[in-house]
């Protein structure tokens, strides 16, 4: 059993390599189902505003044109590609990514996801694997079996759905086809130079952590990020807001972002990097005869002590949820960065207890057009639930406060501390399932 396996890790990779960047992840997929006997296969990859799956598919201009069938509802083309969108409705694909769980659905019980596939599937069992890395949602694997699959195959199709994770982290960096496929809505300028700022991946699970980030733009980009970076008993990151809307917002969100990056990459203090953002922009607004400052969160975790420091550079203290309890931690405040090139900055400490959750937001979250958000209240009640679905829970809850027409970038980083550093990551598919939320109840 074990050189079978390696036998068709080994086929997987070079049927992978052997394909273009374009191809690779299809044509894996389809080795895939041949060595399971399935009828369709499919990658359906998380949709950019982590509310959908999109099902990805290669539609030859000579079908498309010639007959074929029609697109479906929620289904974009470009030339020869495909993306039909399938929205979290509580159904079987968000319950695989919210559980990190494989889902098997009876033919007898069909899902409305599997709309758009062809009728000879309508027989099959339908199971759907989360397609996971460290704990970041990259999609989710999709196959139709003739027969009821064992507890032995659907383990095997959860490894080689991790597999595949790493199939889509290879080959996105050298095409365009997985980030049209995430975009059900169109990138103004600004929006692109901003999403350029964000790290890779949105989550990241850790032995000692967890940690989660998300961004939900306003209609005039407000120039927020975050970031984060992990050393071998450290981790850095990082929440920012920078003044104004639009493309200057996303070139000061990019001037300090890259102080701080490139300062960090060198092996500085904490204090060095407030300084080198600082001095960054400073330089900056002068050249431009502008008022161009950032306020921000910027913090290291020493992860064989939990021991914090921060710099607040003129932001919204976190919130740290312990034992039950919600309290606003209180930080020492200097100046936003880039208002005085000889502002000086000061740091916080303090230890996390295994348990603990730190909650950063930008003021985007606390606007006054969102006074109908209770966000401490959000927060209390989304405890339970993994990182990874509470940043998305409270941008839901400000979105659907605005109207689903934020004013500024609502912004959210959450840090869950386990305290385990020497310990490995207890981790089954490329996530650790202790962590993972409860499934969606109805």
């Amino acid at each position: 059993m074990r050189r079978r396996r390696l036998t068709d890790v080994r086929r997987f990779l070079e049927t992978a390599e052997a394909a273009s960047p374009v191809e690779a992840v299809e044509q894996v997929a389809r080795e895939l189902g041949l060595a399971y006997g399935a009828a369709a296969v499919s990658f359906l990859i998380t949709d950019l505003s982590g509310r959908a799956l999109v099902r990805l598919a290669h539609v030859p201009l000579a079908t498309a044109q010639g007959g074929g069938p029609a697109p479906v509802q929620g289904e974009r083309r470009c030339d020869e590609e495909s993306a039909a969108v399938l929205p979290f409705d509580g159904g079987r694909e968000e319950q695989a990514v919210r559980t990190q769980t494989v889902q098997v659905a009876p033919p007898d019980r069909p899902d409305e996801g599997s709309a758009g596939q062809d009728a000879d599937v309508q027989d099959m069992w339908r199971v759907l694997a989360p397609v996971t890395e460290r704990g970041e949602s990259i999609g989710v694997l999709e196959m139709f079996l003739p027969g009821e699959p064992d507890a032995e195959t659907v383990d095997e199709i959860a490894q080689v759905a991790h597999l595949l994770a790493f199939v889509v982290i290879a080959n996105r960096r050298h095409t365009d086809l997985f980030e049209w496929g995430q975009r059900s809505r169109a990138f103004n300028l600004s929006a692109e130079i901003q999403q350029r700022l964000l790290p890779g991946a949105r989550t990241c699970e850790a032995s000692a952590f967890t940690l989660a980030g998300w961004l939900e733009p306003a209609a005039s980009i407000g120039g927020d990020t975050f970031d984060y970076s992990l050393e071998r008993d450290s981790l850095h990151l990082s929440l920012t807001d920078a003044m104004g809307h639009g493309v200057n917002a996303a070139l000061t969100a990019s001037v300090c972002l890259g102080g701080l990056r490139g300062a960090r990459r060198r092996g500085a203090s904490l204090l060095e990097q407030a300084t080198e953002a600082n001095s960054a922009l400073s330089e900056h607004a002068v050249r431009r005869a502008g008022d161009d400052f950032v306020t921000g969160l910027i913090g290291r975790v020493e992860l064989q002590t939990g021991t914090v420091e921060i710099v607040n550079a003129g932001h919204v203290p976190p919130y740290l949820l312990r034992d039950g309890v919600l309290t606003q931690l209180d930080l020492n405040a200097d100046l936003p960065f880039g208002m005085f090139p000889d502002a000086t900055y000061d740091t916080t400490r303090l230890t996390l207890e295994p348990g603990d959750r730190v909650v950063f937001v930008t003021d985007g979250m606390l606007e006054r057009h969102l006074a109908g958000v209770d966000l401490p209240g959000a927060i209390r009640d989304t405890a339970g639930l993994h990182p990874r679905e509470v940043v998305r829970a409270l941008a839901d809850s400000a979105l659907a406060a605005a109207g689903h027409a934020l004013q500024d970038d609502a912004t959210v980083l959450v840090l869950d501390w386990h305290g385990q550093h020497e310990e490995t990551r207890d981790a089954v598919s490329g996530a650790d399932q202790s962590r993972a939320s409860d499934p969606v109840t109805s």
